[in-house]
């Protein structure tokens, strides 16, 4: 009886691994994907095959179901505020940016004023500042959320608001916030804070859905101001952090019609965690007197496109002299890597700033593999000094610049929810070159000699780590 049951669990396994590798000859979004499922399905079920499970699928399917059933609940409030927009919408035929209108799904809208958010002390002066200002209703989203210090101000500042009766709604990720403690929670619930987790692996069918990470930083005021970038709340943020140092990020703070984009994002995310539609402010507010052209551009595995690849290789195309990125992660995928080389081939200074420390082994140790390639083509690497970098912009020519959440990464790329905000402004832009030339002062340049001289089994290590860039 016994050999019989493990000849029937080996038959089930293989089976279900031969399946499996089916689904991902069929739905892998890259070749070297595809091939690494397909021979660890087939050769090793009995670890692939939950691995697959849990960590495989493309897409994000319980998300684009629930857009689905959103046709009817959310739509028609997307119906009557849509309108509202419509005197602010922006000149898409100028600026090569209509391909990012429709990467996004969203319109590029006139009116708006984007103030950057120089690292820790600057952003979370601001955030607090507008969580103090709030009359109606606070919208905040975090990736990670430390019951540290500033964790505990946090949740201290928002519990004072809902006393005073403004409706606060809070959304963070479930393995992004692990160490959060249930008595956190707790103490925002009983203030009044509406409290969510994202739930991707909400419902029987989404349960092993658990790769899917909601990587967003979003807060909405009322629907007037809006803040996103690259910060969370811990105090590593701060530069507090020992072991990281000195933190180097960006923010952004955003005012006018493109805030609806960011309350947009966060009331579906809101809806796939809750099943509840929140009543909000949908009406446009101008403050500004020197105004911005913005489009918010969310991103993640429920999009028909892959947005935030295609969105990286756009701007990448439309450099005519300069493309500067920043990324604490870059392991970009091919189409991403065959942009920047052809960028410096055909004469744009093309620069990408990236740690000198690591905080994540795998990914810092993939880059190495094809770091010489892009050297020989002419792009240039640079690496942090001071402490970690965290900082997710970019810079094209001098007209346009993007602050937001992306890494260069597969996993910004097709497995988490994130969000850009792009800017087609020349004075923007100005701003964004000015604080990135001050960045570049801090780094040291890569050289083809230093990797050259690597000893052979560091080439080794690094390639065989590249070679899980698509399950990173």
């Amino acid at each position: 009886m016994t050999s019989w049951l493990v000849g029937l669990g080996v038959f089930l396994f293989h089976l279900g691994g031969a399946i499996s590798a089916v689904l991902a000859l069929m739905s892998s979004r890259t070749s070297q994907g595809a091939v690494a499922w397909i021979i660890s399905l087939v050769t090793f079920p009995y670890a692939a095959l939950p691995a697959y499970w849990v960590f495989g699928r493309p897409r994000f399917y319980g998300y684009v179901s629930a857009r689905g059933e959103h046709d009817t609940a959310l739509r028609r409030v997307l119906e009557r505020y849509r309108p509202l927009i419509a005197p602010y919408l922006a000149d898409s035929r100028r600026g090569n940016v209509r391909a990012v209108e429709r990467l996004a799904m969203m319109p590029m809208t006139s009116g708006n004023r984007a103030e950057l958010l120089i690292d820790g002390d600057e952003t979370f002066d601001s955030l607090f500042q507008g969580i103090a200002d709030a009359k109606e209703y606070i919208l905040i989203q975090f990736f990670i959320v430390r019951r540290d210090r500033l964790g505990i101000e946090l949740k201290n500042r928002l519990e004072r608001q809902a006393a005073r009766g403004v409706r606060i709604y809070f959304l963070f990720d479930e393995i992004g916030c692990r160490g959060l403690t249930d008595g956190y929670l707790d103490d925002l619930r009983r203030a009044g804070v509406e409290v969510s987790a994202f739930n991707s692996s909400r419902g029987l069918r989404h349960r092993f859905q658990l790769n899917f990470r909601n990587h967003r930083k979003v807060m909405v005021v009322d629907g007037q101001y809006g803040w996103t970038g690259g910060l969370n709340a811990g105090v590593e943020y701060l530069g507090e952090d020992p072991r990281h140092g000195p933190w180097r990020d960006t923010h952004l703070k955003l005012s006018g019609p493109s805030v609806l984009g960011l309350q947009e994002a966060f009331w579906e995310d809101w809806y796939w965690a809750t099943g509840k539609v929140l009543a909000l402010t949908w009406k446009p507010e101008v403050t500004c007197t020197e105004c911005q052209n913005v489009i918010i551009v969310p991103s993640g595995p429920a999009d028909p496109q892959e947005t935030a690849s295609l969105l990286t290789q756009h701007s990448i195309h439309s450099a005519q002299h300069r493309f500067w990125v920043t990324s604490p992660y870059f392991v970009p995928d091919q189409g991403v890597q065959d942009a920047l080389r052809l960028a410096a081939l055909r004469g744009v200074d093309v620069r990408v700033m990236i740690p000198e420390r690591p905080d994540h082994l795998l990914v810092f140790l993939s880059a190495f593999s094809f770091l010489p390639d892009m050297l020989r083509a002419g792009v240039k690497i640079y690496r942090y000094q001071p402490g970690f970098l965290h900082q997710k912009v970019t810079l094209i020519d001098d007209h346009s610049a993007a602050v937001g959440t992306v890494n260069l990464d597969n996993r910004s790329f097709r497995l988490n929810f994130e969000l850009t905000a792009f800017i087609p402004d020349r004075g923007f832009a100005e701003e964004v070159e000015a604080m990135l030339e001050r960045d570049f002062e801090r780094c040291r340049e890569v050289t083809l000699e230093e990797l050259e001289r690597r000893p052979l089994w560091r080439k080794l290590v690094s390639r065989a780590a590249y070679l899980m860039a698509p399950v990173q």
